[in-house]
């Protein structure tokens, strides 16, 4: 098996952490829409895309699961998670900037921050079962591997700015 160079390990980094960032960008957005949505507009657009599910099938429970959560969906909770989008996106982000800069201080605080996540993740991914939350969580274990390895090497060769 082919060994892999350095300038290939900081390949797949610099693409792990531009989808990270990409992530992040779509957490900031998602959070800034959250909220400005009404309520109102969520049960519309639940309702709509459930629509021909429910004519199809009325005791489908995918459906009336989302369809029941979106009822019950409080304006606290839509706060919350405006805000724990927003929020969660401007740190990845900043921390994707900072790493994709070599700036040294990024590395350690981004294995923390993002071990930090993981470990919600984790619990989140305990309670839903969520296959997209799983990936998520295995992209961010990679990342925290190779931001390891990355500041061990920058920090041998000097490389960093």
């Amino acid at each position: 098996m082919k060994k892999l160079t350095e300038k290939n390990i900081y390949s797949i980094f610099e693409v792990a952490i531009v989808i990270k960032g990409v992530y992040a960008f779509l957490e900031i957005v998602t959070g800034i829409i959250a909220f400005f949505v009404t309520k109102t507009f969520i049960v519309s657009v639940v309702t709509f895309l459930s629509h021909g599910e429910l004519l199809e099938d009325p005791r489908d429970l995918f459906v009336n699961y989302f369809m029941t959560i979106t009822n019950n969906f409080s304006i606290h909770a839509k706060y919350l998670l405006a805000f724990y989008l927003f929020t969660h996106g401007v740190i990845k982000l900043f921390l994707v900037v900072g790493l994709l800069e070599r700036k040294l201080l990024a590395y350690p605080v981004s294995i923390v921050v993002f071990s930090l996540f993981i470990i919600y993740e984790v619990y989140r991914y305990l309670h839903t079962f969520s296959i997209p939350l799983l990936l998520l969580t295995i992209l961010d274990l990679v990342i925290i591997s190779l931001t390891i390895h990355e500041y061990r090497y920058i920090k041998s060769h000097n490389v960093f700015s």
